[in-house]
């Protein structure tokens, strides 16, 4: 494992033997995290005051980029030490506030160009594939991340996130089995949840000037005895997509903690966010195909692991 460390004037500094770290990474909330632990001796001029973003590396492949939220160095008993911290790419977005406004219709490139690349932040292709939104509210005190979000999560049905370059991606999510866990596969610690608590049945969705009520229901929970409803109003000047997308993003949103499965195993970077996993373990449990919510891996006094957080992939989309 390498890190580097690029100041505001571009500098570049190479971080000293690392001796132990942790990346954190969802599907797009909440924002990544990686925390680097290095060998440390202070001597001469001590640039790291300055440094804006990070990056580090695995085996020639880049694995993490992202922002600086804090840096310590110094000495103990054990020697120096230096520790970095920080967010991926979309802490930019996440930080910054928009300004309130309303788009007569909405496109993508408008959504980047007031709302991403001022803050260095560049874009995968694929979001030409997003419609245009007549009406399209940005509202009073909303983060750039929330209006991004919206923008895709709602209308264009695509979960926004950032690779592993810092870049946003809004491309669709791969279809095809990365990591394929069979009966030898050395999984050192295994959690199977089902969780009912949260979970909705049904939103009925309210026009606040109309008073029309849309009515959105998640049929396979209710038949399997679930009964919890909330009700979502919404402005006046939603449109009928907007409403009924709402509901069934709330619906989508409480259903993606129903089943999860939870697996350890030896070894980093095994699955990304996103990807598919095939689970077919000798003792049976959690058989099936998964998708990665989140994954956490590190390197710590016991070497290094990989922990998966995995969901339905109907549900995580």
């Amino acid at each position: 494992m390498t890190g580097a460390l690029t100041c505001w004037d571009g500098r570049r500094i190479a971080l000293p033997d690392v001796t132990g770290w942790k990346f954190q990474y969802g599907m797009g909330s909440p924002c990544d995290s990686f925390l680097l632990t290095c060998l440390w001796e202070p001597e001469g001029e001590d640039p790291l005051a300055e440094a804006v973003t990070f990056t580090a590396a695995e085996d020639g492949e880049t694995v993490f980029t992202g922002v600086v939220d804090e840096c310590e160095r110094g000495w103990n008993g054990g020697g120096g030490f230096l520790t970095v911290s920080g967010r991926s790419m979309a802490a930019r977005l996440l930080d910054n506030e928009a300004l309130g406004m309303e788009y007569q219709v909405a496109t993508w490139q408008d959504i980047l160009r007031d709302h991403v690349t001022p803050y260095g932040v560049n874009c995968l292709s694929g979001g030409e594939r997003l419609p245009a939104v007549p009406g399209f509210v940005v509202e009073t005190g909303s983060s750039e991340w929330q209006v991004v979000y919206q923008f895709c999560r709602y209308y264009g049905g695509v979960t926004p996130r950032f690779d592993r370059q810092g870049r946003l991606d809004v491309g669709p999510w791969p279809e095809t089995a990365g990591l394929r866990l069979g009966a030898g596969a050395a999984v050192t610690a295994l959690t199977l949840r089902d969780q009912r608590y949260g979970v909705l049945s049904q939103v009925l969705v309210r026009d606040r000037t109309t008073q029309a009520v849309r009515t959105v229901e998640e049929a396979d929970f209710a038949r399997r005895g679930g009964m919890s409803r909330r009700v979502l109003t919404m402005p006046g000047r939603s449109t009928y997509q907007a409403m009924r997308y709402s509901g069934e993003y709330q619906l989508t949103r409480a259903r993606e903690e129903l089943r999860r499965l939870e697996l350890e195993l030896p070894g980093s970077f095994l699955a990304w966010p996103g990807e598919l996993v095939e689970v077919d373990l000798a003792r049976g449990t959690g058989r099936g195909l998964w998708r990665v919510a989140e994954m956490t891996c590190g390197l710590d006094e016991q070497g290094r692991y990989t922990r998966l957080s995995l969901g339905e992939p109907e549900v995580l989309k």
